[in-house]
């Protein structure tokens, strides 16, 4: 088991340094954070001068550019939990490559699920370049679905995306609702759909749903600081937005 002593904070608003600080000493009282650092330059001369902590916790954008600067110009030797307010999109991007990651705001339940994993498991050192260009190539831009082709009676029928007002999952069978009203069995489950549309455009809300950003109507605030929403052609009148997804909903619609 491995014994989280020294944690370094890596995060430019201070608000939100102390927040963490906050909930880490919540959490495990013994702890020491061995310093709170704002920015790239500042991270790097204190890795250079001092031994790395057990767990750093490093915000992704940082006061004077991305934190994945500091794995170009200096060795970190210990394990890193990432902190982010990016979008569904850069999230995958972490999913994808195994590095673990917090989306702020930052929930005590959630930290202490990822400090527990690391006192847990063997944790081997981050391979810096590896990491560096992997997040990063997930993260350039790339071509989306444009247009779906399905069997239609003893044919084919041209389905633009554009027509699509939301995706949903019933019963492990994917169907497409267009802002027509029509509704359209497709093959691909919402996971790959996540992976293929445009993430501008479209966004997960739960399990169940894919919206489209004009099948919105309505936002109504529910409890414990979930959202409801209502949407076009839709039955449901319970489109429910998770406590942790509705901070990144309301951010995607105000952009």
């Amino acid at each position: 088991m491995n014994v989280i002593k020294k944690i370094l904070i890596i995060e430019d608003e201070k608000l939100s340094a102390e927040r963490i600080k906050r909930l880490i000493l919540e959490i495990r009282p013994n702890t020491e954070i061995v310093g709170m650092l704002p920015g790239v330059k500042k991270t790097v001369d204190w890795l250079s001068e001092n031994d790395c902590p057990d767990l750093i916790m490093m915000d992704v954008k940082l006061a004077d550019g991305l934190s994945f600067e500091i794995f170009n110009l200096t060795d970190v030797k210990c394990p890193v939990i990432f902190t982010t307010a990016y979008d569904e999109y850069a999230v995958k991007a972490f999913k994808y490559n195994s590095v673990d990651y917090l989306l702020k705001p930052i929930e005590k339940e959630e930290l202490e699920a990822a400090l527990i994993k690391y006192e847990n498991v063997t944790i081997q050192p981050l391979s810096q370049q590896v990491l560096i260009e992997s997040v990063l190539a997930q993260l350039q831009p790339k071509e989306y679905r444009r247009r779906f082709l399905l069997p239609y009676r003893d044919t084919y029928r041209k389905i633009n995306v554009s027509d699509i007002a939301f995706f949903f999952s019933n019963m492990n069978i994917s169907y497409a609702n267009l802002f027509s009203g029509e509704q359209i069995i497709v093959s691909q489950t919402l996971e790959i759909l996540e992976q293929e549309l445009e993430p501008k455009n479209f966004f997960r809300i739960n399990r169940q749903y894919i919206l489209h950003i004009d099948s919105i109507e309505q936002i109504h605030n529910f409890f414990n600081g979930k959202l409801r929403l209502k949407v076009k052609n839709c039955d449901d009148p319970d489109i429910i937005v998770s406590r942790t997804k509705a901070p990144m909903l309301k951010t995607w619609l105000d952009f």
